[in-house]
């Protein structure tokens, strides 16, 4: 608990030196030293894909700080305010609010147990706002499913609300922006592998032996065995007949 809070003291800490393009992919390194630290400490298996989901995470990484913008600058106060009410800004916080309200009280109602996208839509648009729908993602869908989509949505609509407000691809050329988007998939492919990983290793080995059988052949067993409980009916009714006869 204590190093989880130096962690994310140190990751707030890191944002007043940093964008926000640079530091939330970062955080997949987390995931990394997680995996690495079961393998050892549980005993957990790691895999091909984990270790290729690890090494995607790592390569995405080198190639987001390689190309990351430059931190602006800010002065004063007056000037973030200038930034949180510029047009494109209050369009993003309006298109936010909208979506929010309209996952709350229409699919929310409907689809909030079934659908793993509606939670984990409201708590990543709304940030730690809304963990409370975090919590009922958690409560309702396995932990390995809501985490890579918690951490892929959240990063991304983070990285786009920096963008929009902060402008920080706007002093930077076409090819680094396309490298820093590559990478950014590179990241939340590697995190997405080793989250299934992980899921798939907690999944009992032991199944059925026997193979699922074709629907053509599902059909025909289908067919032959409501045929089969209809000859029985018809029989049963029959004999019904005789013994009234009889009497």
């Amino acid at each position: 608990m204590i190093t989880m809070i130096v962690g994310e003291i140190a990751n707030f800490v890191a944002y007043a030196f940093a964008p926000a393009v640079l530091v939330t992919p970062l955080g997949a390194l987390s995931i990394i030293v997680s995996a690495v630290l079961a393998h050892f400490i549980l005993n957990e298996r790691l895999h091909a894909l984990g270790v290729l989901g690890c090494v995607m995470c790592i390569a995405g990484s080198v190639v987001i700080v390689i190309h990351a913008p430059q931190e602006q600058e800010i002065t004063s106060v007056r000037e973030i305010w200038n930034m949180a009410t510029q047009p494109a800004f209050l369009l993003y916080v309006a298109s936010v609010i909208v979506i929010v309200f309209v996952l709350l009280f229409y699919f929310s109602p409907l689809y909030g147990q079934s659908n793993v996208l509606i939670y984990t839509a409201i708590c990543s648009l709304m940030g730690s706002l809304s963990m409370n729908y975090l919590n009922k993602a958690l409560d309702t869908f396995n932990t390995a499913i809501v985490s890579p989509i918690y951490y892929v949505m959240f990063t991304t609509l983070t990285i786009l609300a920096s963008v929009i407000m902060f402008k920080d691809w706007s002093d930077q050329s076409p090819g680094s922006i396309i490298s820093e988007i590559c990478g950014l998939v590179v990241v939340l492919s590697g995190t997405i592998l080793l989250h299934v990983t992980k899921d798939y290793e907690r999944i009992p080995q032991s199944r059925s032996v026997y193979a699922p059988l074709s629907p053509s052949l599902t059909t025909r067993l289908n067919g032959e065995l409501l045929k089969h409980v209809e000859d029985e009916r018809t029989s049963d009714e029959q004999k019904a007949l005789r013994r009234q006869e009889m009497y």
